[in-house]
């Protein structure tokens, strides 16, 4: 089997509340994901997807309606926060994004990827399936987490 990978880029804002630095405040981030496939190539004569493992642009059309549209440009929030819950309700149409886990780098890495993970699973009848989610927090920091 061969991977492929197609990288994503969104705006979002967070805060750990409990951290001993700067990230306990509001502040955003310029998030690259990385979503790198697995499975077999298609060998469907006339296919449009003959030869891929699967379109990039179906890749990103997929990651973009699944997640990256959902978390760009807005504000990720643990569930338990709600000091910050109760702000973000106070401002007319804001997009707030309520996750069950501290919006630290790894937490959002295991969200994306349990997200991401039903989308491709086998859609080609190929085998496809998410094999590694990246996610870049900052060019300097990232998480990885790779299937079982």
């Amino acid at each position: 089997m061969l991977t492929i990978t197609r990288k994503l880029e969104f705006d979002a804002g967070h805060r750990i509340p409990d951290h001993k630095s700067q990230c306990r405040n509001l502040h955003g981030h310029r998030y690259t994901l990385e979503i790198t496939l697995l499975g077999n190539v298609i060998d469907e004569k006339g296919s449009s997807d003959n030869g891929m493992i699967m379109d990039f642009s179906d890749v990103k059309a997929l990651a973009k309606e699944h997640l990256v549209d959902v978390w760009d440009h807005a504000f990720l929030v643990y569930r338990e926060d709600t000091a910050v819950l109760a702000f973000l309700d106070s401002l007319p149409g804001h997009k707030t994004v309520i996750i069950d886990r501290i919006p630290t780098v790894e937490n959002l890495a295991q969200t994306a990827f349990a997200i991401l993970k039903a989308v491709f699973h086998d859609r080609y009848g190929t085998g496809l399936k998410l094999h590694k989610l990246v996610l870049h927090e900052t060019p300097n920091c990232w998480a990885e987490i790779t299937a079982d």
